[in-house]
């Protein structure tokens, strides 16, 4: 370890909040970049901190023989891949549970009130102003945060937030006859 990370170490596992906040600060940020490069920003950023927290309530019975920045950069790294591997293990669930469904939607006569319904859905989508098409497809479709869709976009969270609510509006114009439908199959939707 380097000297000062030893003493800091040292104190932090006696319980000092200074040296454990000066470890912190000192780390945090390059953690969070180094996770990025395995899982969201926001995961690394969760990642980290739930490292830091483990590590300070376990201080008193956690011995780091190699050095302090070496033990931190490794959590970081197995802790982001194994959220990869939950993520991908709940992704492998719902695409079995999936297509076990759709095996059997086909048998089922309510399948095509769903098929026809969500081809409405999709023209009415596309017939939207590109900006709100756009905006809207990126909240509904890839799960995007608004804070993402005005990162990406270059745009304020405001003008996101407008943009979704116009494309609702339209939207529930446009499928009036069809909103207790939508709010039954898709209630998350509009």
């Amino acid at each position: 370890m380097i000297d000062e990370d030893i003493e800091l170490y040292s104190l932090f596992r006696k319980g000092d909040r200074k040296a454990f906040d000066t470890l912190f600060l000192k780390y945090y940020s390059i953690l969070c970049a180094f996770g990025k490069y395995y899982i969201p920003i926001e995961d690394a950023e969760e990642v980290v901190l739930d490292i830091m927290t483990w590590l300070w309530e376990n201080r008193e019975f956690q011995i780091i023989e190699t050095s302090l920045r070496s033990y931190l950069f490794m959590a970081v790294r197995n802790r982001c891949l194994d959220l990869i591997s939950k993520n991908q293990t709940k992704r492998r669930c719902y695409e079995h549970m999936f297509a076990k469904e759709m095996q059997t939607s086909f048998e089922d006569p309510d399948f095509y009130v769903v098929e026809e319904l969500m081809a409405k859905i999709e023209k009415a989508v596309m017939r939207l102003p590109d900006s709100y098409r756009i905006t809207f497809e990126m909240s509904r479709y890839q799960d995007k945060t608004y804070k993402e869709i005005a990162k990406e976009l270059n745009v304020s969270i405001k003008l996101v937030e407008y943009r979704i609510q116009q494309a609702l509006r339209l939207l529930r114009v446009e499928l009036k006859d069809y909103l207790p439908l939508i709010t039954i199959i898709f209630p998350y939707f509009l």
